[in-house]
This record gives C-alpha cells, structure tokens and sequence, in this order.
C-alpha cells in the first residue's frame, strides 16, 4: 500500500509539472468556442533585432475577457534547422478550436491562413536553413536596417489565392482549406512547442486589456514587436485602419447606383460613370430642353412645303372660290 501511495504521489507530481510546463499557445486547446474569431489586423513588420531571429506572426487568443491580440514577433529558434509553424482556429461540429503552432525542420499545416511575411497559407516564403545559418527572404523580411544580416536574396512569390484577413478554417466564413501530403508528413515529425520568449509574449498580451478584441475592435494598438515582452518603445507597431479602405470603392460605387434612374437618358454618354460632382452636372444637360425648340424653329420654317401641297390639288382645295376660277380660264384665253 505504501508503494501504490508514493506511486500516485509521483505520477500526480509529474502531472503537474507537465501543466506547469505546458506552453502558453497551447492553453487554449479543448476549450469549446462559438464565437467565431476576428479578422486579422494589417500591420507592418519592425526590425529585425539581431541575425538569427525568425518572425513568427500574430494570432487571436481566447482567455475569460474574449479573443485578445497576441503581437507577432522576432524569436531565435529552439536550434538551428528549425522553423516555426504558425497556431490557427479550426472549425467542427460548430465549435471553434486552437491548433497550436510548433517548431519542426519542415514547415505543417496552419489552416490556411495568411499570415503574411512569408506565411501565405501554405509553406513557408519567409527564407531557409542551409548549413546552419538561415538565410532571409528580403521581399518578406524587414531586415534592411540591419547591416550584420548578410544572407539575404530576393524572391517574390506569386500565389493565385485569394488575399482575405480570416483567421479561422472551416465554417461559414472560414478558409476552406486541407493538408496537402507534405504537410501531413510534417506533421507527424518531431516537435518543439513554443519557447519561453512565446509565452512571455503571450502572458503579456493576455494581461493588456487594448490587446482584447472587445477594447480594440480588431484593431491593436500593440500589432507587433521587435522583441518578445516588449510592448512600448521604438519597436512597438499598431495595427492599420484597413476598414475604410475596403469600403472606399463602395462609397464610390453607391452615387452611380442610387441616380442612375434619374440620368438614365446619360447613359449613352458615359456620365454614369463619373463622380459626385460630375453628378450634380446631369441638371444642366436637362437644360438641353431650350434646345429642342430650336430643332422645332426649323420646322416651322418648313412651312413653305404646304404652299406646294396644294398646287398639286389646286381645284380641289379651291373649288369653293370662285373668283380664282374665273381668272383662271382668262388666262388661258389670252394666248388665243
């Protein structure tokens, strides 16, 4: 009986050193969500702190208060080799779940999503290990400040998908995406869940009540940082307004549809196509108006061709008088 106790004992031990030590992304896993999450907020990327830092990009997390922002940011690697694939919000069964990100030497699935700096749904643009060192994209890294970074190429990746801000797969609004072959083997591969520095950065978003969905509307103050933990100071980016500029072609679009009954006369003239103030001038077309009596003066000027329409029928229309009857017949007696 007292080995069964100090058995228990050990194993209840070992179990809270395996939650003590659980990383900060994962957290969230099992925990049933209907709440679908935010889009993902347009920032710019800071500078990259020093060689060797790869960028791991922001995410939605769920805490008591709601989804909250967690600031994507520069983190060294666990070891040389290995990239980070990004956490994403999966949908089933009308419940929304975490799949936490981790390191691996091959990049996994991530749901989809687009991240941006090289994170485009699928893979990873971002750069490359080769012999120990990693190599930076500059077309998706922000590295140009940084003179000690000499490994560096350029290569711009065109991917014919759709350029959205969701967050989530699956669903009513999700990205409708699946694990392709390699992906699945990546998966099954060795893992290193998040570092310390991730976790700090989370705890320290969860703790900043600007970084909660309910306070910043999707929009951050905190998007992103050069370092992990650090939320104030140069490094510090805020998330773009990104809503009015995809309402803008709206705006521009709505006067054309709300007044094109009334200018449909204009049409054959391409004014529906012009802007607001072009707009106003359809009245002065209407001024047009004065014009057709114009077109009508002609007209009566026309009024020549009835003298004519009766010398056809002269006797017929003038029967009734008869002096011009008269007259007629002493004319043609004169050349007798």
């Amino acid at each position: 009986m007292r080995k069964l106790g100090i058995v228990a004992a050990a194993v209840a031990l070992s179990l809270v050193l395996l939650f003590q030590t659980r990383p900060a992304s994962a957290f969230d896993v099992g925990v049933s969500i209907t709440l679908a999450p935010p889009e993902l907020p347009v920032y710019e990327q800071p500078d990259i702190p020093d060689v060797g830092y790869i960028w791991t990009p922001g995410y939605w997390a769920w805490s008591d208060d709601g989804y909250y922002w967690v600031p994507g940011t520069w983190i060294q690697p666990p070891e040389p080799g290995y990239l980070w694939t990004p956490g994403y919000w999966g949908w089933n069964n009308g419940i929304y779940a975490w799949n936490a990100g981790y390191w691996g030497t091959e990049i996994g699935f991530y749901g989809g999503v687009n991240y941006g700096f090289g994170y485009f749904g699928h893979g990873y643009d971002g750069g490359y290990w080769d012999h120990g060192a990693f190599h930076y994209n500059g077309a998706y890294n922000n590295i140009r400040n940084n003179t000690r970074i000499t490994n560096v190429y350029t290569k711009t990746v065109v991917n014919n998908v759709t350029v959205n801000h969701v967050s989530f797969n699956g669903g009513t609004g999700g990205i409708q995406a699946r694990p392709d072959e390699r992906e699945l083997a990546a998966a099954r591969e060795h893992h290193i869940a998040a570092v310390g520095a991730q976790a700090q950065q989370q705890q320290a978003a969860r703790s900043n009540p600007q970084l909660r969905a309910s306070a910043n509307h999707g929009h951050p103050p905190i998007a992103a940082t050069a370092r992990p933990g650090e939320f104030s100071g140069h490094g510090v980016v805020a998330a773009h307004e990104s809503v009015p500029v995809n309402h803008a072609p709206a705006v521009n679009r709505a006067p054309p549809v709300n007044h094109a009954p009334q200018v449909s006369h204009v049409q054959p003239e391409q004014h529906s196509q012009s802007s607001f103030a072009s707009s106003k001038e359809v009245r002065p077309p209407v001024q047009a108006a004065p014009q057709r009596p114009v077109e009508a003066a002609p007209r009566a000027v026309e009024a020549p061709r009835e003298a004519p329409r009766p010398t056809p029928p002269p006797q017929a229309q003038h029967a009734p008088t008869a002096p011009p009857a008269h007259n007629e017949p002493e004319h043609r007696e004169e050349p007798h």
